[in-house]
């Protein structure tokens, strides 16, 4: 089955961890093996972190692979992947590394399963320089519900910077293929709700001052919609260390989900994390398109290996994005298509639209 090992350089464009997780996901589903050079060779630590390590792991283990070269702070990692099978896999970044990272790499490979699978994901739920677990579950899950499959995702433990220590389980039955999705039509805002939270010594009124904050940051510029954001006591036993933090979502007429979120750092107050969650929030509904910043490029897999041709109207097309993009076409030959929107009421705006013929990857197993 192995044809010609697909070279990947991991210290272009974005040049991290995301090269090793949409390129390890998209060579385990087409079954090409990958090598990956240079891997965060620009970064202040190079090599593996211990979060992408256990994202590789659990890719080998999800499709029996063989991984060569994989341990901390390595360069170059060689990947063999074979046939994607169902039922229980772990991953545990052992740190405050995000499951959520976890989830989309591996989320894309279990789909084309051949039984259904459930992922135990072990590491921080909360986390800096990723989605919290709040908005996966709140936006990224409705949104990519619409490339026709759905997944449950249960938190059992939220852990937080610096130790970690959460757990989420995701379940999730294969498909036979894919459907594009059109997200162009942004509609207007309907609903705007959230949560802040505390957890462990932090003091409920952290929660409660965030989440007025938040409210009246967002009331000066949106007045008529009532603004729902639920401050919430963590309860101690489904909470592993300290912890505070908001997230709101804004939701449209057309289903389209816009968040901001913000977590607290020592000496910040609660006040100043509410208003970054809002202000999030509001430049995420000024830019004209349909999917946050942070959604754009964890779409661009799915929208790779959908049967036909998936649209999607955004704000500036990250690096991120353009990096999930070059890949794609690069391993698995989808054609993509970025263009700014020519709708009247974007012309003022940094608004685009990513077009991608999908390859309409089918499900061996079913």
């Amino acid at each position: 089955m192995a044809g010609p090992r697909v070279e990947v350089d991991g210290s272009i464009m974005e040049g991290g961890g995301q090269i090793l997780r949409v390129s390890t996901a998209l060579s385990c589903l087409l079954g090409l093996p990958l090598r990956v050079q240079k891997i965060r060779a620009g970064r202040s630590t190079p090599g593996l972190r211990p979060q992408h390590l256990s994202g590789l792991e659990m890719i080998r283990d999800l499709c029996d692979g063989q991984l060569e070269g994989a341990e901390i702070g390595s360069t170059e990692i060689t990947f063999t992947p074979e046939k994607i099978k169902g039922g229980i896999h772990t991953a545990d970044t052992k740190t405050a590394g995000s499951v959520c990272l976890l989830m989309q790499v591996s989320m894309p490979c279990v789909l084309f399963a051949a039984s259904p699978s459930e992922l135990h994901l072990k590491g921080g739920t909360n986390a800096e320089m990723a989605p919290q677990i709040d908005y996966t579950v709140m936006v990224f899950k409705p949104i990519v519900e619409k490339f026709g499959f759905i997944f449950n995702c249960d938190i059992k433990t939220r852990g937080y910077y610096p130790k970690g220590g959460g757990e989420v389980i995701v379940r999730m039955s294969p498909v036979k293929q894919l459907n594009p999705i059109n997200l162009t039509e942004r509609g207007c805002v309907t609903k705007i709700y959230g949560r802040a939270f505390v957890a462990g010594v932090l003091p409920f009124k952290v929660a409660k001052d965030m989440a007025a904050a938040a409210v009246r940051c967002i009331r000066k510029e949106i007045r008529d919609l009532y603004v729902n954001i639920q401050p919430v006591q963590e309860p101690k036993d489904q909470a592993f260390g300290n912890g505070n933090g908001i997230i709101i979502i804004a939701e449209t007429s057309t289903g389209c989900l816009f968040a901001g979120s913000s977590l607290g750092k020592r000496g910040v107050n609660a006040d100043k994390v509410g208003i970054e969650a809002a202000e999030m929030l509001l430049a995420n509904l000024r830019h004209g398109g349909t999917v946050v910043e942070y959604l754009q490029d964890q779409l661009i897999v799915f929208m790779a290996l959908a049967n036909g041709v998936s649209r999607i109207k955004t704000g500036p097309v990250t690096l991120h994005t353009q990096t999930a993009i070059h890949f794609a076409e690069q391993i698995a030959k989808a054609k993509f298509i970025v263009k700014k929107s020519e709708d009247e009421e974007d012309a003022a705006k940094d608004t685009y639209i990513i077009e991608c013929q999908g390859i309409g990857m089918t499900n061996p197993n079913l």
